[in-house]
């Protein structure tokens, strides 16, 4: 349980503005709860980052690939997990060029860097290369997760935020608006809580993100905060230190 001393040390946190953030966008959010890409949902998640970056915040992205693959539940069904993961990580890197094309109509410079060398269609991944396109006011978007199979979306994102330097990792979750005691899809009485630290995470057993994302984060003292993909303006608060989902710190 989160003890009563660090919920009262914490009921009132000041507000936390970053400078520079590394957004996670889960893959099913871009489908549309489909398989594919909604353009609609994309173009939604697009200007609410030129919003973001217009305010001067420099934002980098990490997308899912899960509306097209994921390696895991490939795995289940009989596929060599190594393969299922680098078709997983494909679908990544078409989720990212959606991504660049809309933010792209609202007129701010993207680029798109992979960890699998795809000259044609992007970047190679080269973080003094993606420091100085955000020091320009350039989002950059992050695919084919970390070149490597069994890796999840939810460590790269962590992994990139380190190498780049970022203030926050913010984890836009689909399905779920923060942390909860339980599973509030089963569990009624479960309660949402506010803030936490990630060895509360871990002591408990919360499952919100990769277990080694978490660990990443506490041992680097990088905060992270986890919120709902539903609504117009949730990744504008949350850059703007809004109090919204919750706020998971070292």
């Amino acid at each position: 349980m989160v003890t009563e001393q660090s919920a009262a040390a914490d009921e009132n946190p000041p507000a936390m503005r970053p400078r520079r953030v590394v957004l996670k966008l889960s893959g099913e959010v871009f489908g549309g709860g489909a398989v594919g890409v909604d353009p609609d949902v994309v173009q939604a998640l697009a200007k609410q980052i030129a919003t973001v970056n217009r305010r001067g915040i420099q934002v980098a992205v990490v997308v899912g690939g899960g509306n097209f693959f994921r390696g895991a539940e490939l795995q289940k069904r009989g596929m060599d997990r190594n393969r299922a993961d680098y078709m997983g990580m494909l679908g990544t890197v078409m989720n990212c060029l959606a991504l660049q094309d809309f933010l792209e109509k609202e007129g701010i410079e993207t680029r798109v860097q992979t960890a699998i060398h795809m000259a044609q269609v992007a970047e190679p991944y080269i973080p003094l290369r993606a420091i100085r396109h955000l020091e320009k006011g350039r989002v950059v978007i992050f695919g084919a997760g970390a070149g490597m199979p069994y890796f999840s979306t939810d460590t790269v994102t962590a992994q990139r935020a380190l190498e780049i330097h970022a203030d926050m990792v913010l984890m836009s979750k689909n399905g779920v608006d923060g942390v909860y005691t339980a599973d509030p899809r089963i569990d009624p009485q479960a309660r949402k809580l506010e803030n936490i630290t990630f060895q509360e995470i871990l002591q408990r057993g919360l499952r919100v993100a990769d277990q080694a994302a978490f660990s990443l984060c506490e041992e680097n003292k990088l905060p992270m905060l986890v919120f709902g993909a539903d609504g117009d303006d949730t990744i504008v608060r949350a850059c703007a230190g809004e109090k919204i989902g919750t706020l998971i710190t070292a």
